[in-house]
């Protein structure tokens, strides 16, 4: 299989644009010029979580998560388990298993939204958990049993931890706190490993506001840019180059870091300290939504 390593034309994010050297989306006809296009069929994440990569490899590092219930378009599938596609929450684009998506037959109904919840066989507590799903995982709930719901394709959760679609969680930087010592992950999107951006990026859309996936695209996207010295706030979303933490209050950073492989809470100056200190740079950018 050809990878999606390869010249794009200038000024396309090879992580966001749907195109390899040897096709391209049917969407970027008369932009993109490629061999042949095609059309993507239309798919949804059945894994708790799986790994979207840039190469079609378990060798390959991990570029991003995709989470039960997302969306990707997939425009190819290989005969070694690969599927190369892009996810319509984030745009991201790159390999996943192809095991791990499959037609949906209802739309999504409900959201996780606790950090994490168990999926069982059965309407008991009691029963053996078949597997989990993350904040942020999308389902169809198919029946409303008691304290359960039933989902597709199969299985019970616990209804209290879905809300619907449309109901935001409103405090993300509580969201983000419910993370506080959770382990480091680089490309990580979940409870049971997250990165520095994939906590910004899912305590976010846990309260209803997108957000793309890198801290580059963050920086660039979101809110208006406040001096670090300005006076800071809950909410404000610091930036060095390559990574980001969440302000508590005017001096706790809470941020997914290498230095210490959790998420922790501490003094944004003796953040900011330390990260100098290791020739990693200043703060670049603060931004204020």
């Amino acid at each position: 299989m050809t990878t999606n390593r390869g010249v794009l034309p200038e000024g396309m994010d090879r992580r966001t644009t749907p195109a390899r050297p040897d096709f391209a989306a049917e969407s970027l006809r008369g932009v993109v010029t490629a061999p042949r296009y095609v059309t993507p069929v239309r798919l949804r994440i059945v894994a708790e979580t799986t790994a979207l990569r840039g190469e079609p490899s378990p060798e390959s590092g991990v570029d991003t998560q995709a989470l039960f219930g997302e969306w990707v378009d997939v425009y190819e599938f290989d005969d070694e388990g690969w599927a190369w596609g892009q996810l319509l929450r984030d745009g991201y684009v790159g390999f996943l298993a192809a095991n791990d998506v499959m037609a949906a037959v209802h739309d999504a109904t409900h959201t996780v939204s606790a950090p994490r919840t168990l999926v069982y066989p059965a309407r008991s507590i009691k029963a053996p958990a078949m597997h989990g799903l993350p904040l942020n995982a999308r389902v169809a709930v198919l029946e409303r049993d008691g304290a359960f719901a039933r989902i597709e394709p199969a299985g019970w959760v616990w209804a209290d931890h879905l809300a619907p679609l449309d109901a935001g969680a409103g405090d993300f930087v509580a969201v983000a706190e419910r993370f506080l010592n959770a382990p480091y992950l680089w490309g990580g999107k979940t409870w049971l490993g997250v990165d520095c951006s994939g906590l910004v990026q899912i305590s976010l859309q846990a309260a209803g506001v997108e957000a793309q996936r890198d801290t580059d695209m963050q920086a660039r996207d979101l809110g208006a840019p406040v001096s670090v010295d300005a006076g800071l706030r809950r909410g404000d979303l610091v930036f060095w180059k390559g990574h980001v933490g969440i302000m508590r209050d005017a001096h706790t950073l809470l941020h997914a870091n290498g230095a210490s492989m959790q998420v922790t809470s501490e003094p944004l100056a003796q953040a900011r300290a330390r990260i100098v200190a290791a020739g990693a740079g200043d703060v670049t950018v603060v931004k204020r939504l």
